[in-house]
């Protein structure tokens, strides 16, 4: 029968050991978050392949983290771990949908559903910026078609019904994406606008000239 010292002196080492794990964790997950962010900014900057390595070092982390869930699922499964999986899921949607132009399952990236739906609502800020970038690029058309796989993912996550309600943050996560598709579909009807009226008068003023030019004969 041991001591009172003795069982304490178990009690801290175990502790301690919980305490390097979570420490250790916390890090990985902040890496993990990092690397997705890495990736998203780089599909945007078109550098394809450095954003693809940087999902998969991401899932690299990810997958020990998983595996380490296994024995300290408390320390593991927290907040800061959701918030990973679900930057990790946004980065692997919005590079799928940018290089195959289809939807990964979550079952293919191994993210829980919730994890993953919170992801798919995050793409629709993403979709926000390429349009914008495509629009100071002139290319109007497919500005409008970035604006309809956002409004098929918002129409989709609203479509959801009761799942909708077990979603924690999905609610307003959607109410943003609302109000950023409505601010995308404004600036895109804009260009539209400002791209036919120098159609407009590009068209007027050859006519014009076309006056000008002596006749022949």
């Amino acid at each position: 029968m041991g001591t009172l010292k003795s069982i304490l002196r178990e009690v801290k080492e175990e502790l301690t050991q919980k305490d390097i794990v979570r420490e250790n964790a916390q890090q990985n997950m902040r890496k993990a978050t990092s690397l997705s962010k890495q990736s998203i900014l780089l599909m945007h900057q078109k550098k394809y392949e450095k954003a693809r390595k940087s999902i998969e070092n991401a899932k690299e982390i990810i997958s020990k983290l998983q595996d380490s869930a296994k024995e300290y699922p408390h320390i593991i499964y927290s907040g800061m771990f959701s918030a990973a999986l679900q930057e990790y899921a946004e980065a692997n949607i919005f590079q799928e949908l940018i290089q195959e132009a289809r939807f990964v399952t979550p079952d293919e990236i191994n993210v829980p559903a919730v994890d993953y739906v919170l992801g798919l609502a995050d793409v629709i800020g993403e979709y926000r910026r390429l349009v914008l970038d495509v629009l100071r690029e002139g290319d109007a058309e497919k500005g409008e078609k970035c604006l309809q796989t956002m409004d098929d993912i918002y129409i989709e996550l609203m479509a959801m019904d009761e799942a909708y309600m077990l979603v924690p943050g999905l609610r307003r996560k959607c109410d943003v994406a609302r109000r950023i598709i409505e601010a995308t579909r404004g600036d895109i009807t804009q260009e539209v606008r400002r791209k036919s009226l120098e159609n407009y008068l590009k068209q007027f003023e050859q006519a014009q000239r076309r006056k000008r030019q002596p006749r022949k004969g």
